[in-house]
């Protein structure tokens, strides 16, 4: 078992959520174990709560690399210049959940106390994937409805997740659709259209 000493607290960190994150894509939230993340290592369970205060801020920072992750999935994905930017980030999403499906569901399976606030350094990082499809939806927008690009641009994201969910989970096919990401896509140029931007 190593020591304390072993590692630096910044060290530790890293190394908590890289074998966490590591296990949460294996066996996914309902089989995570903060045990197994200590053997993997090789300091006691107890040595990731002194890092990280509790398990629900343990489970916050695994699924905050995701976040990380995602956003630079759809970068990648954007700096291709894809002649239609849209289609390309909701794609992109489809194929990071599909791709990436157990720590992709971990961050909406892991629910945080009621009346515990999301920890501000973790909610900062967590926005820069949602700092890129705003950046996309103003792109399209005219001049005069700019403004409206962050709040349609969390409105979007609800669209295309519940669209991903459903075709994830198989209810699409449940209820007899077979295309559910044109489907998310043709959603989401209506809304842009509705609110002024030329496709």
């Amino acid at each position: 078992m190593g020591r304390r000493s072993d590692h630096s607290r910044e060290e530790l960190a890293e190394m908590i959520v890289a074998q966490g994150h590591r296990h949460m894509a294996e066996v996914g939230f309902a089989h995570f174990s903060s045990r197994e993340v200590a053997k993997r290592i090789g300091y006691s369970v107890g040595t990731l709560y002194n890092v990280f205060g509790s398990y629900d801020r343990l489970i916050v920072a695994i699924n905050t690399r995701t976040f990380d992750l995602w956003a630079e999935f759809l970068e990648a994905r954007l700096s291709d210049n894809p002649e239609d930017r849209i289609a390309a980030l909701v794609e992109g999403y489809f194929d990071f959940a599909r791709d990436n499906l157990h720590i992709w569901m971990a961050i909406y399976d892991h629910r945080l106390p009621l009346g515990v606030p999301m920890p501000e350094d973790y909610a900062r990082q967590r926005a820069g994937l949602t700092e890129v499809v705003v950046r996309e939806v103003t792109a399209v927008l005219p001049r005069k409805a700019k403004d409206l690009a962050p709040r349609l641009a969390r409105s979007l994201v609800a669209t295309v997740h519940g669209h991903c969910t459903f075709a994830l989970n198989g209810s699409f096919i449940l209820l007899g659709e077979t295309e559910p990401l044109e489907m998310a896509i043709t959603r989401v140029k209506e809304s842009l259209r509705a609110a002024g931007a030329k496709l």
